[in-house]
């Protein structure tokens, strides 16, 4: 049976930051797992256990009542290895629900979602993770090797080609950030079809704001990756909805002269995000 995980926040901030982390006041710490809700995630975890992976994620799900309505499973092939692209509204918990999602119809051994390193602290979801943003070129080359092996392997893939969650905008929406092409790039590389994911879901008003503040004074560290983990917690009760959208051929869209970013930017725009 798997160890019980319970979330560690300090013992996580003192191992990344090294010698650095003597500089960080005690007090601080006990803060900062206040704001993140360790308490409640740590119940969370309890409740899970345990269970990994689909299963882990449906548990969590059942603990936040939170209600998931899927569009499009027929868009879905059966016997086709894809790549996934979905936008990023709500920072881990959209993960956690794909893992659901996907791991009841492919089977776990079938899907990996690809996201931040931090998230791979939550061992019951490291067999359908993928790390990326690893720090230093060590860090980014064994994030390379170990997406280009789950893709050699068959898996299923799932990336947020916005990298960062989605971010309230000057005309007043909130929606991703620019998609990055990496998803196009390995869809050609290995000659797969991708599959246009819409997740519609929210953060709280308080997260966006807290973000455009941040951006309008300048400061560079992200304050509001901090507040997700709150965020999960405040989504109790939640309707998410998912829509799969049919499946695009990148190899025809650069065959008609599209250039991989154009693609990235045309599947967002086929997806209505």
């Amino acid at each position: 049976m798997p160890e019980l995980l319970q979330l560690n926040l300090t013992e996580i901030i003192r191992k990344r930051a090294g010698k650095k982390a003597r500089r960080i006041p005690g007090f601080l710490l006990r803060r900062l797992e206040k704001i993140i809700r360790q308490d409640e995630l740590n119940e969370m975890l309890r409740v899970a256990h345990p269970a990994e992976g689909s299963e882990f994620s449906r548990r969590i799900l059942e603990h936040l009542e939170i209600r998931v309505i899927v569009e499009g499973k027929g868009n879905l092939p059966a016997d086709e290895q894809v790549i996934f692209a979905s936008n990023h509204p709500l920072g881990g918990l959209d993960g956690i629900t794909l893992v659901a999602v996907l791991g009841e119809i492919y089977g776990d051994a079938k899907i990996r979602v690809l996201v931040n390193d931090l998230l791979m602290n939550v061992t019951p979801l490291a067999p359908v993770f993928l790390p990326t943003n690893k720090f230093g070129k060590k860090g980014a080359r064994e994030s390379s090797q170990l997406l280009n092996e789950a893709l050699q392997g068959g898996a299923n893939l799932v990336m947020f080609p916005a990298g960062l969650v989605s971010r309230l905008h000057p005309d007043g929406k909130i929606r991703d950030l620019e998609w990055r092409k990496t998803f196009v790039s390995k869809a050609l590389d290995y000659g797969l079809r991708i599959v246009p994911i819409r997740f519609e879901a929210l953060n709280s008003r308080r997260f966006y704001r807290l973000a455009r503040w941040r951006k309008r004074l300048g400061i560079k560290v992200n304050l509001e990756q901090a507040m997700l983990p709150a965020e999960l917690c405040k989504s109790c009760g939640k309707t998410f909805k998912i829509t799969f959208l049919p499946p695009v051929d990148a190899a025809a869209l650069k065959e008609s002269g599209l250039k991989p970013a154009e693609i990235a930017r045309h599947i967002r725009e086929l997806a209505g995000l």
